[in-house]
Parts: C-alpha cells; structure tokens; sequence
C-alpha cells in the first residue's frame, strides 16, 4: 500500500487525495517528530510560567479572561473537546474525515501547534487502522476553523464518542481503539485546542472537488464535441489561431480539445448542406470560452488550495523567537475566507458548465434545430419518447446546480458572544461545492448519452475516430445506443459511472493521447 511520510512541510495535494480517497498509510518522518517536540518545549516552557497564555492557561474565545490553573489544565483541554463535538445531522463522507484528519496531522507535524509527538502518531495510527470519526454536516462556520468537524475527530483520539470501523461498523471509539491496539490520548496544555483550530474539512473538500472537476472539464471538452459533430456543427471555431488572439490558457486547451476529438470526422463541416447556417449556436461555437472560463477559475483555486496546503493553522502558533526559544502567539489564519471565496466561484464554474451542456442536449433533441435528427432522437416518435425526460432530468440539475451557485462565502453569522462576529461559512460553501461536482458528473453524462445515440443515427456519415471509440466504449459499459424505448434509468446510470469514473476520458485519450 502507498505510504505518505508527513513532514514538517512538503505535503501535496496528491498526498491529500491518496489518503482521503484511496486509503494510503501515514508515517511521521524524523523531521516531524522532531519539530513536535521543540514546539512542545516551548509550550511547556510557558505552561510553567505564572504569566496567562491564551491556550495553554487560560479559557478559549470569549472566555478566554479566565486564567486556568495547573490542576485544572487537563480538563480544559478534555472539555473543550467535548463541549466542541457538537454536530448534528448526516454523517459527512468517509473521504473527507479521512481529508479532515490528515490536514490536521499536517498542520501538527509542522512544529507551530505545540503538541506532543504521541498525539500526532495516534493520529495516524487511526487512520492506518481505517478507523474514522463520525463527523456531521452541520457545526461548522469556517472560522476557528472547522470547529465541531474537527472536535468529533479528536474526540476518538480521546477513545470517546462513535467512530466507524474498517468493516464499515459504527462503534464506540474506545472500541475500536482498543481492538487496534490504539491508546487514547491524554491531553495536554495546548492539545485540545490545537487539534480544533483549521480549515481543513473546507480545504479537503476543495482538493477533492479538484480532483474530480479535472477529469469533469475533460469529459465536458469529449461531449461537447460528440454534440458538435452530431449537429453537423464546423470545427472551424476551434482553430489555435482564433483562441491565440483571447489568450485565456483554459479555453486555448478547451479548444484543443475538442479539436484532438473530432479530428477525421465525416461529420463536422455540414453545416452548409441542407440548412445553411453561417454559425453554429452559442452552446456549441462558445463551448470552449465557457468551459476555459471554468479551466481558469480551477487554476486560480487550486493556487489558493497550494497556498492553504504550504500554511500551518492555529491559534495560537508557536513561533521561534530568535534567541533559541520561542513564543506563543494569537492570530487570525484559521479564518476560512480565502478557501471559501475559490470553493464558491467553483460552483459558479462547474453551473454554467451545466447549463451549456444541458443547451446542447436539448437542441439535440429538437427537431427544428436538431438538422435532421429524429423528435427527442426517438425509434418512432410518437410512440416512442426517446430522451425527453432525460432532458427533464437534465434541466432539473442544472437547476439545482444554479441553487446551489449561491455564494455561501457572502454570509456570515456572529457566534461565540460575538467575540467571533464574522465567519467564512466556507464549511457549507464545500458542502454545497461536493453537491454540484456529483450533479455535473450526472449532467454530463446525460449530453453523452444523447450525443452518442445521435451521432449513431446520423446514416452514411462516419464519426471521428476518437468519437468512434467513445461509443464503443460506452456501449461495452453498458451504455445502450438507439433503439425502442426502454427503462432509462440503468443507462443513464451506466452513463453517469462511465464519466464520474474517468472512462470516458480514457477512451479518447487511447486515440487522441492526453488530453489538456
């Protein structure tokens, strides 16, 4: 199995990913360990100072005027735990615990939180024991962090609370921590509120949607060209020297695209045969402005998750003061904002991604636009509906998709006796992002179905080799081509898995190589 060694920097995306996703194990490397321990050293040091330090010895957020004993400090930390797992209503996906927690781990192993090396080797042995915490939708507003997200998480490393186990079981934590030779954590000053205060749900969720918005924008370029080449569209719009004057890099690799997918067709220049068309609708001519648009704001995101990956968030930090010592200082770096605005402008992106596909389903099924397709690509029209409700089905996505494009990043709402008066609610702005990334994959492979049963239908013309490989493919997947109608819902599955998968993408890439 891939192992991720954790330092204290360097971790990368791809890391997060093979962690969350593909159950990679975690080691702490000797540069870790080491900068745990000097960190610790200087929270100690302060721990045994009368001085109050906010974290170590004294109450958190609005109450953090009250100096807290010595005796009393472990409780403190044991509180703020539990009085912190607060969340309510549906368990988030195991992929994002397990994102939570690695970023967390992270951010422990770069020296600047003051833990002890023990608390974060117990972390990863609970994600190497395939143990995750149960963790709730709702708890979170971006700022202090993920706050009840993360809380549920140190809660198990407590041995309290519900986690669920490598079978898929939920159980009691102590359980399962015992059933893998895990001991639970005995906090310290500092360690309850270290392990509470980041963006890490928020920024796991943003690398995943990454992830999978790569290989969606990808199949978006593959469908839109099967939809061109079914209309009879002209591949002349996507020539290198017209995207070269608008020197915007996604739609230049948008239109190349799309351009590597129909190369050969027998389908594309017809547009001058029977119904003479100058220009070829917005939804197909400007497919590569729009979905680069969505390519560049991916790019700009992904430079702000890199940024959030390289930082260590907490409050307070423990800096080096220069003498050979250090210090502990509050700040405000857990604040969400910077995650929040790029996890919102995603699903601006990935609507309009949408809605122009669902443009070019509909004219596809149109017989007045359609340039000699049969009503709704039906065997018998009349009789038979063809792809009708799955155009419904399309639509009501994308409008949901365009629900779910309202900036959660532009609310806030006080908390904490309004010591915490503004927050990013980015949490909820990666929640709703998670929505739209499934509900694109689903629009998408509606336009693919269709496209490819037109493409079929259109006698004596061949498609363009890679497109010939796209319909095999799907057909081997259980994508089913034209014919009577019949029960929709498994093809429109078998579509969905074929593009959600990475298939798709695959199929034409075995003709065409990489695509952009």
């Amino acid at each position: 199995m891939h192992t991720v060694v954790v330092g204290a920097a360097g971790v990368t995306a791809a890391d997060v990913v093979a962690v969350a996703r593909r159950g990679a194990r975690v080691e702490l490397s000797e540069e870790a360990v080491r900068a745990l321990a000097a960190a610790r050293g200087v929270v100690d040091a302060l721990a045994a100072k009368p001085d109050p330090v906010y974290g170590v010895s004294t109450g958190f957020g609005a109450l953090a005027t009250r100096h807290i004993g010595p005796e009393l400090r472990a409780q403190l930390q044991r509180n703020i735990v539990r009085s912190h797992a607060a969340g309510m209503g549906p368990r988030v996906e195991r992929e994002v615990v397990r994102a939570l927690m690695f970023l967390r781990l992270k951010t422990l192993c770069s020296g600047h939180t003051g833990v002890r090396p023990e608390v974060a080797q117990t972390m990863a042995d609970v994600l190497n024991a395939g143990i995750t915490p149960v963790v709730h939708e709702y708890g979170s507003l971006g700022c202090s962090g993920d706050l009840a997200p993360l809380s549920h998480c140190a809660l198990t490393l407590l041995g309290e609370g519900d986690a669920e186990g490598p079978d898929g079981v939920v159980r009691p934590a102590g359980e399962l921590l015992a059933a893998h030779g895990i001991a639970p954590v005995e906090l310290r000053e500092k360690e309850g509120l270290a392990l509470l205060n980041g963006t890490d749900g928020m920024l796991g969720m943003l690398f995943m949607a990454l992830d999978d918005l790569d290989n969606l924008y990808k199949a978006a370029d593959v469908t839109a060209a099967l939809s061109l080449e079914a209309l009879l569209g002209t591949d002349r719009v996507l020539a290198p020297e017209l995207h070269a004057i608008r020197p915007h890099p996604g739609q230049a690799a948008s239109a190349a695209n799309m351009l590597a997918v129909l190369a050969g067709s027998g389908l594309t220049g017809h547009h001058q045969d029977d119904a003479p068309r100058v220009q070829d609708a917005y939804s197909v001519r400007c497919a590569p402005q729009v979905a680069g648009a969505g390519r560049d704001t991916m790019a700009h995101a992904r430079l702000v998750a890199e940024r959030e990956l390289a930082a260590a968030v907490d409050n307070p930090v423990v800096l080096p003061d220069g003498a050979g010592g250090g210090r502990v200082e509050s700040n405000g770096n857990f604040h969400g904002a910077p995650v929040a605005y790029v996890l919102d402008f995603l699903a601006i992106a990935a609507a309009d991604l949408g809605s122009i596909a669902e443009r070019r389903t509909d004219r596809l099924l149109d017989k007045n636009r359609s340039h000699g397709l049969p009503p709704f690509l039906a065997a018998d029209a009349g009789v038979d509906s063809g792809l009708m409700i799955a155009q419904y089905t399309q639509a009501a996505l994308v409008s949901e998709m365009k629900r779910l494009a309202v900036p959660a990043s532009a609310d806030s709402i006080p908390s904490s006796a309004m010591q915490e008066d503004h927050v990013s609610m980015g949490w909820s702005a990666a929640r709703k992002l998670r929505t739209a990334v499934d509900n694109l994959a689903r629009i998408i492979a509606v336009e693919l179905y269709a496209a490819t049963r037109a493409i079929e239908l259109r006698e004596g013309l061949e498609a363009a080799p890679a497109s010939r490989a796209v319909i095999a493919a799907a057909r081997k997947a259980g994508v089913e081509g034209p014919g009577p109608d019949r029960f929709l819902a498994p093809d429109l599955a078998a579509a969905d898995a074929f593009v959600r998968g990475g298939a798709l993408v695959a199929a034409v890439e075995a003709v065409t190589g990489p695509l952009a």
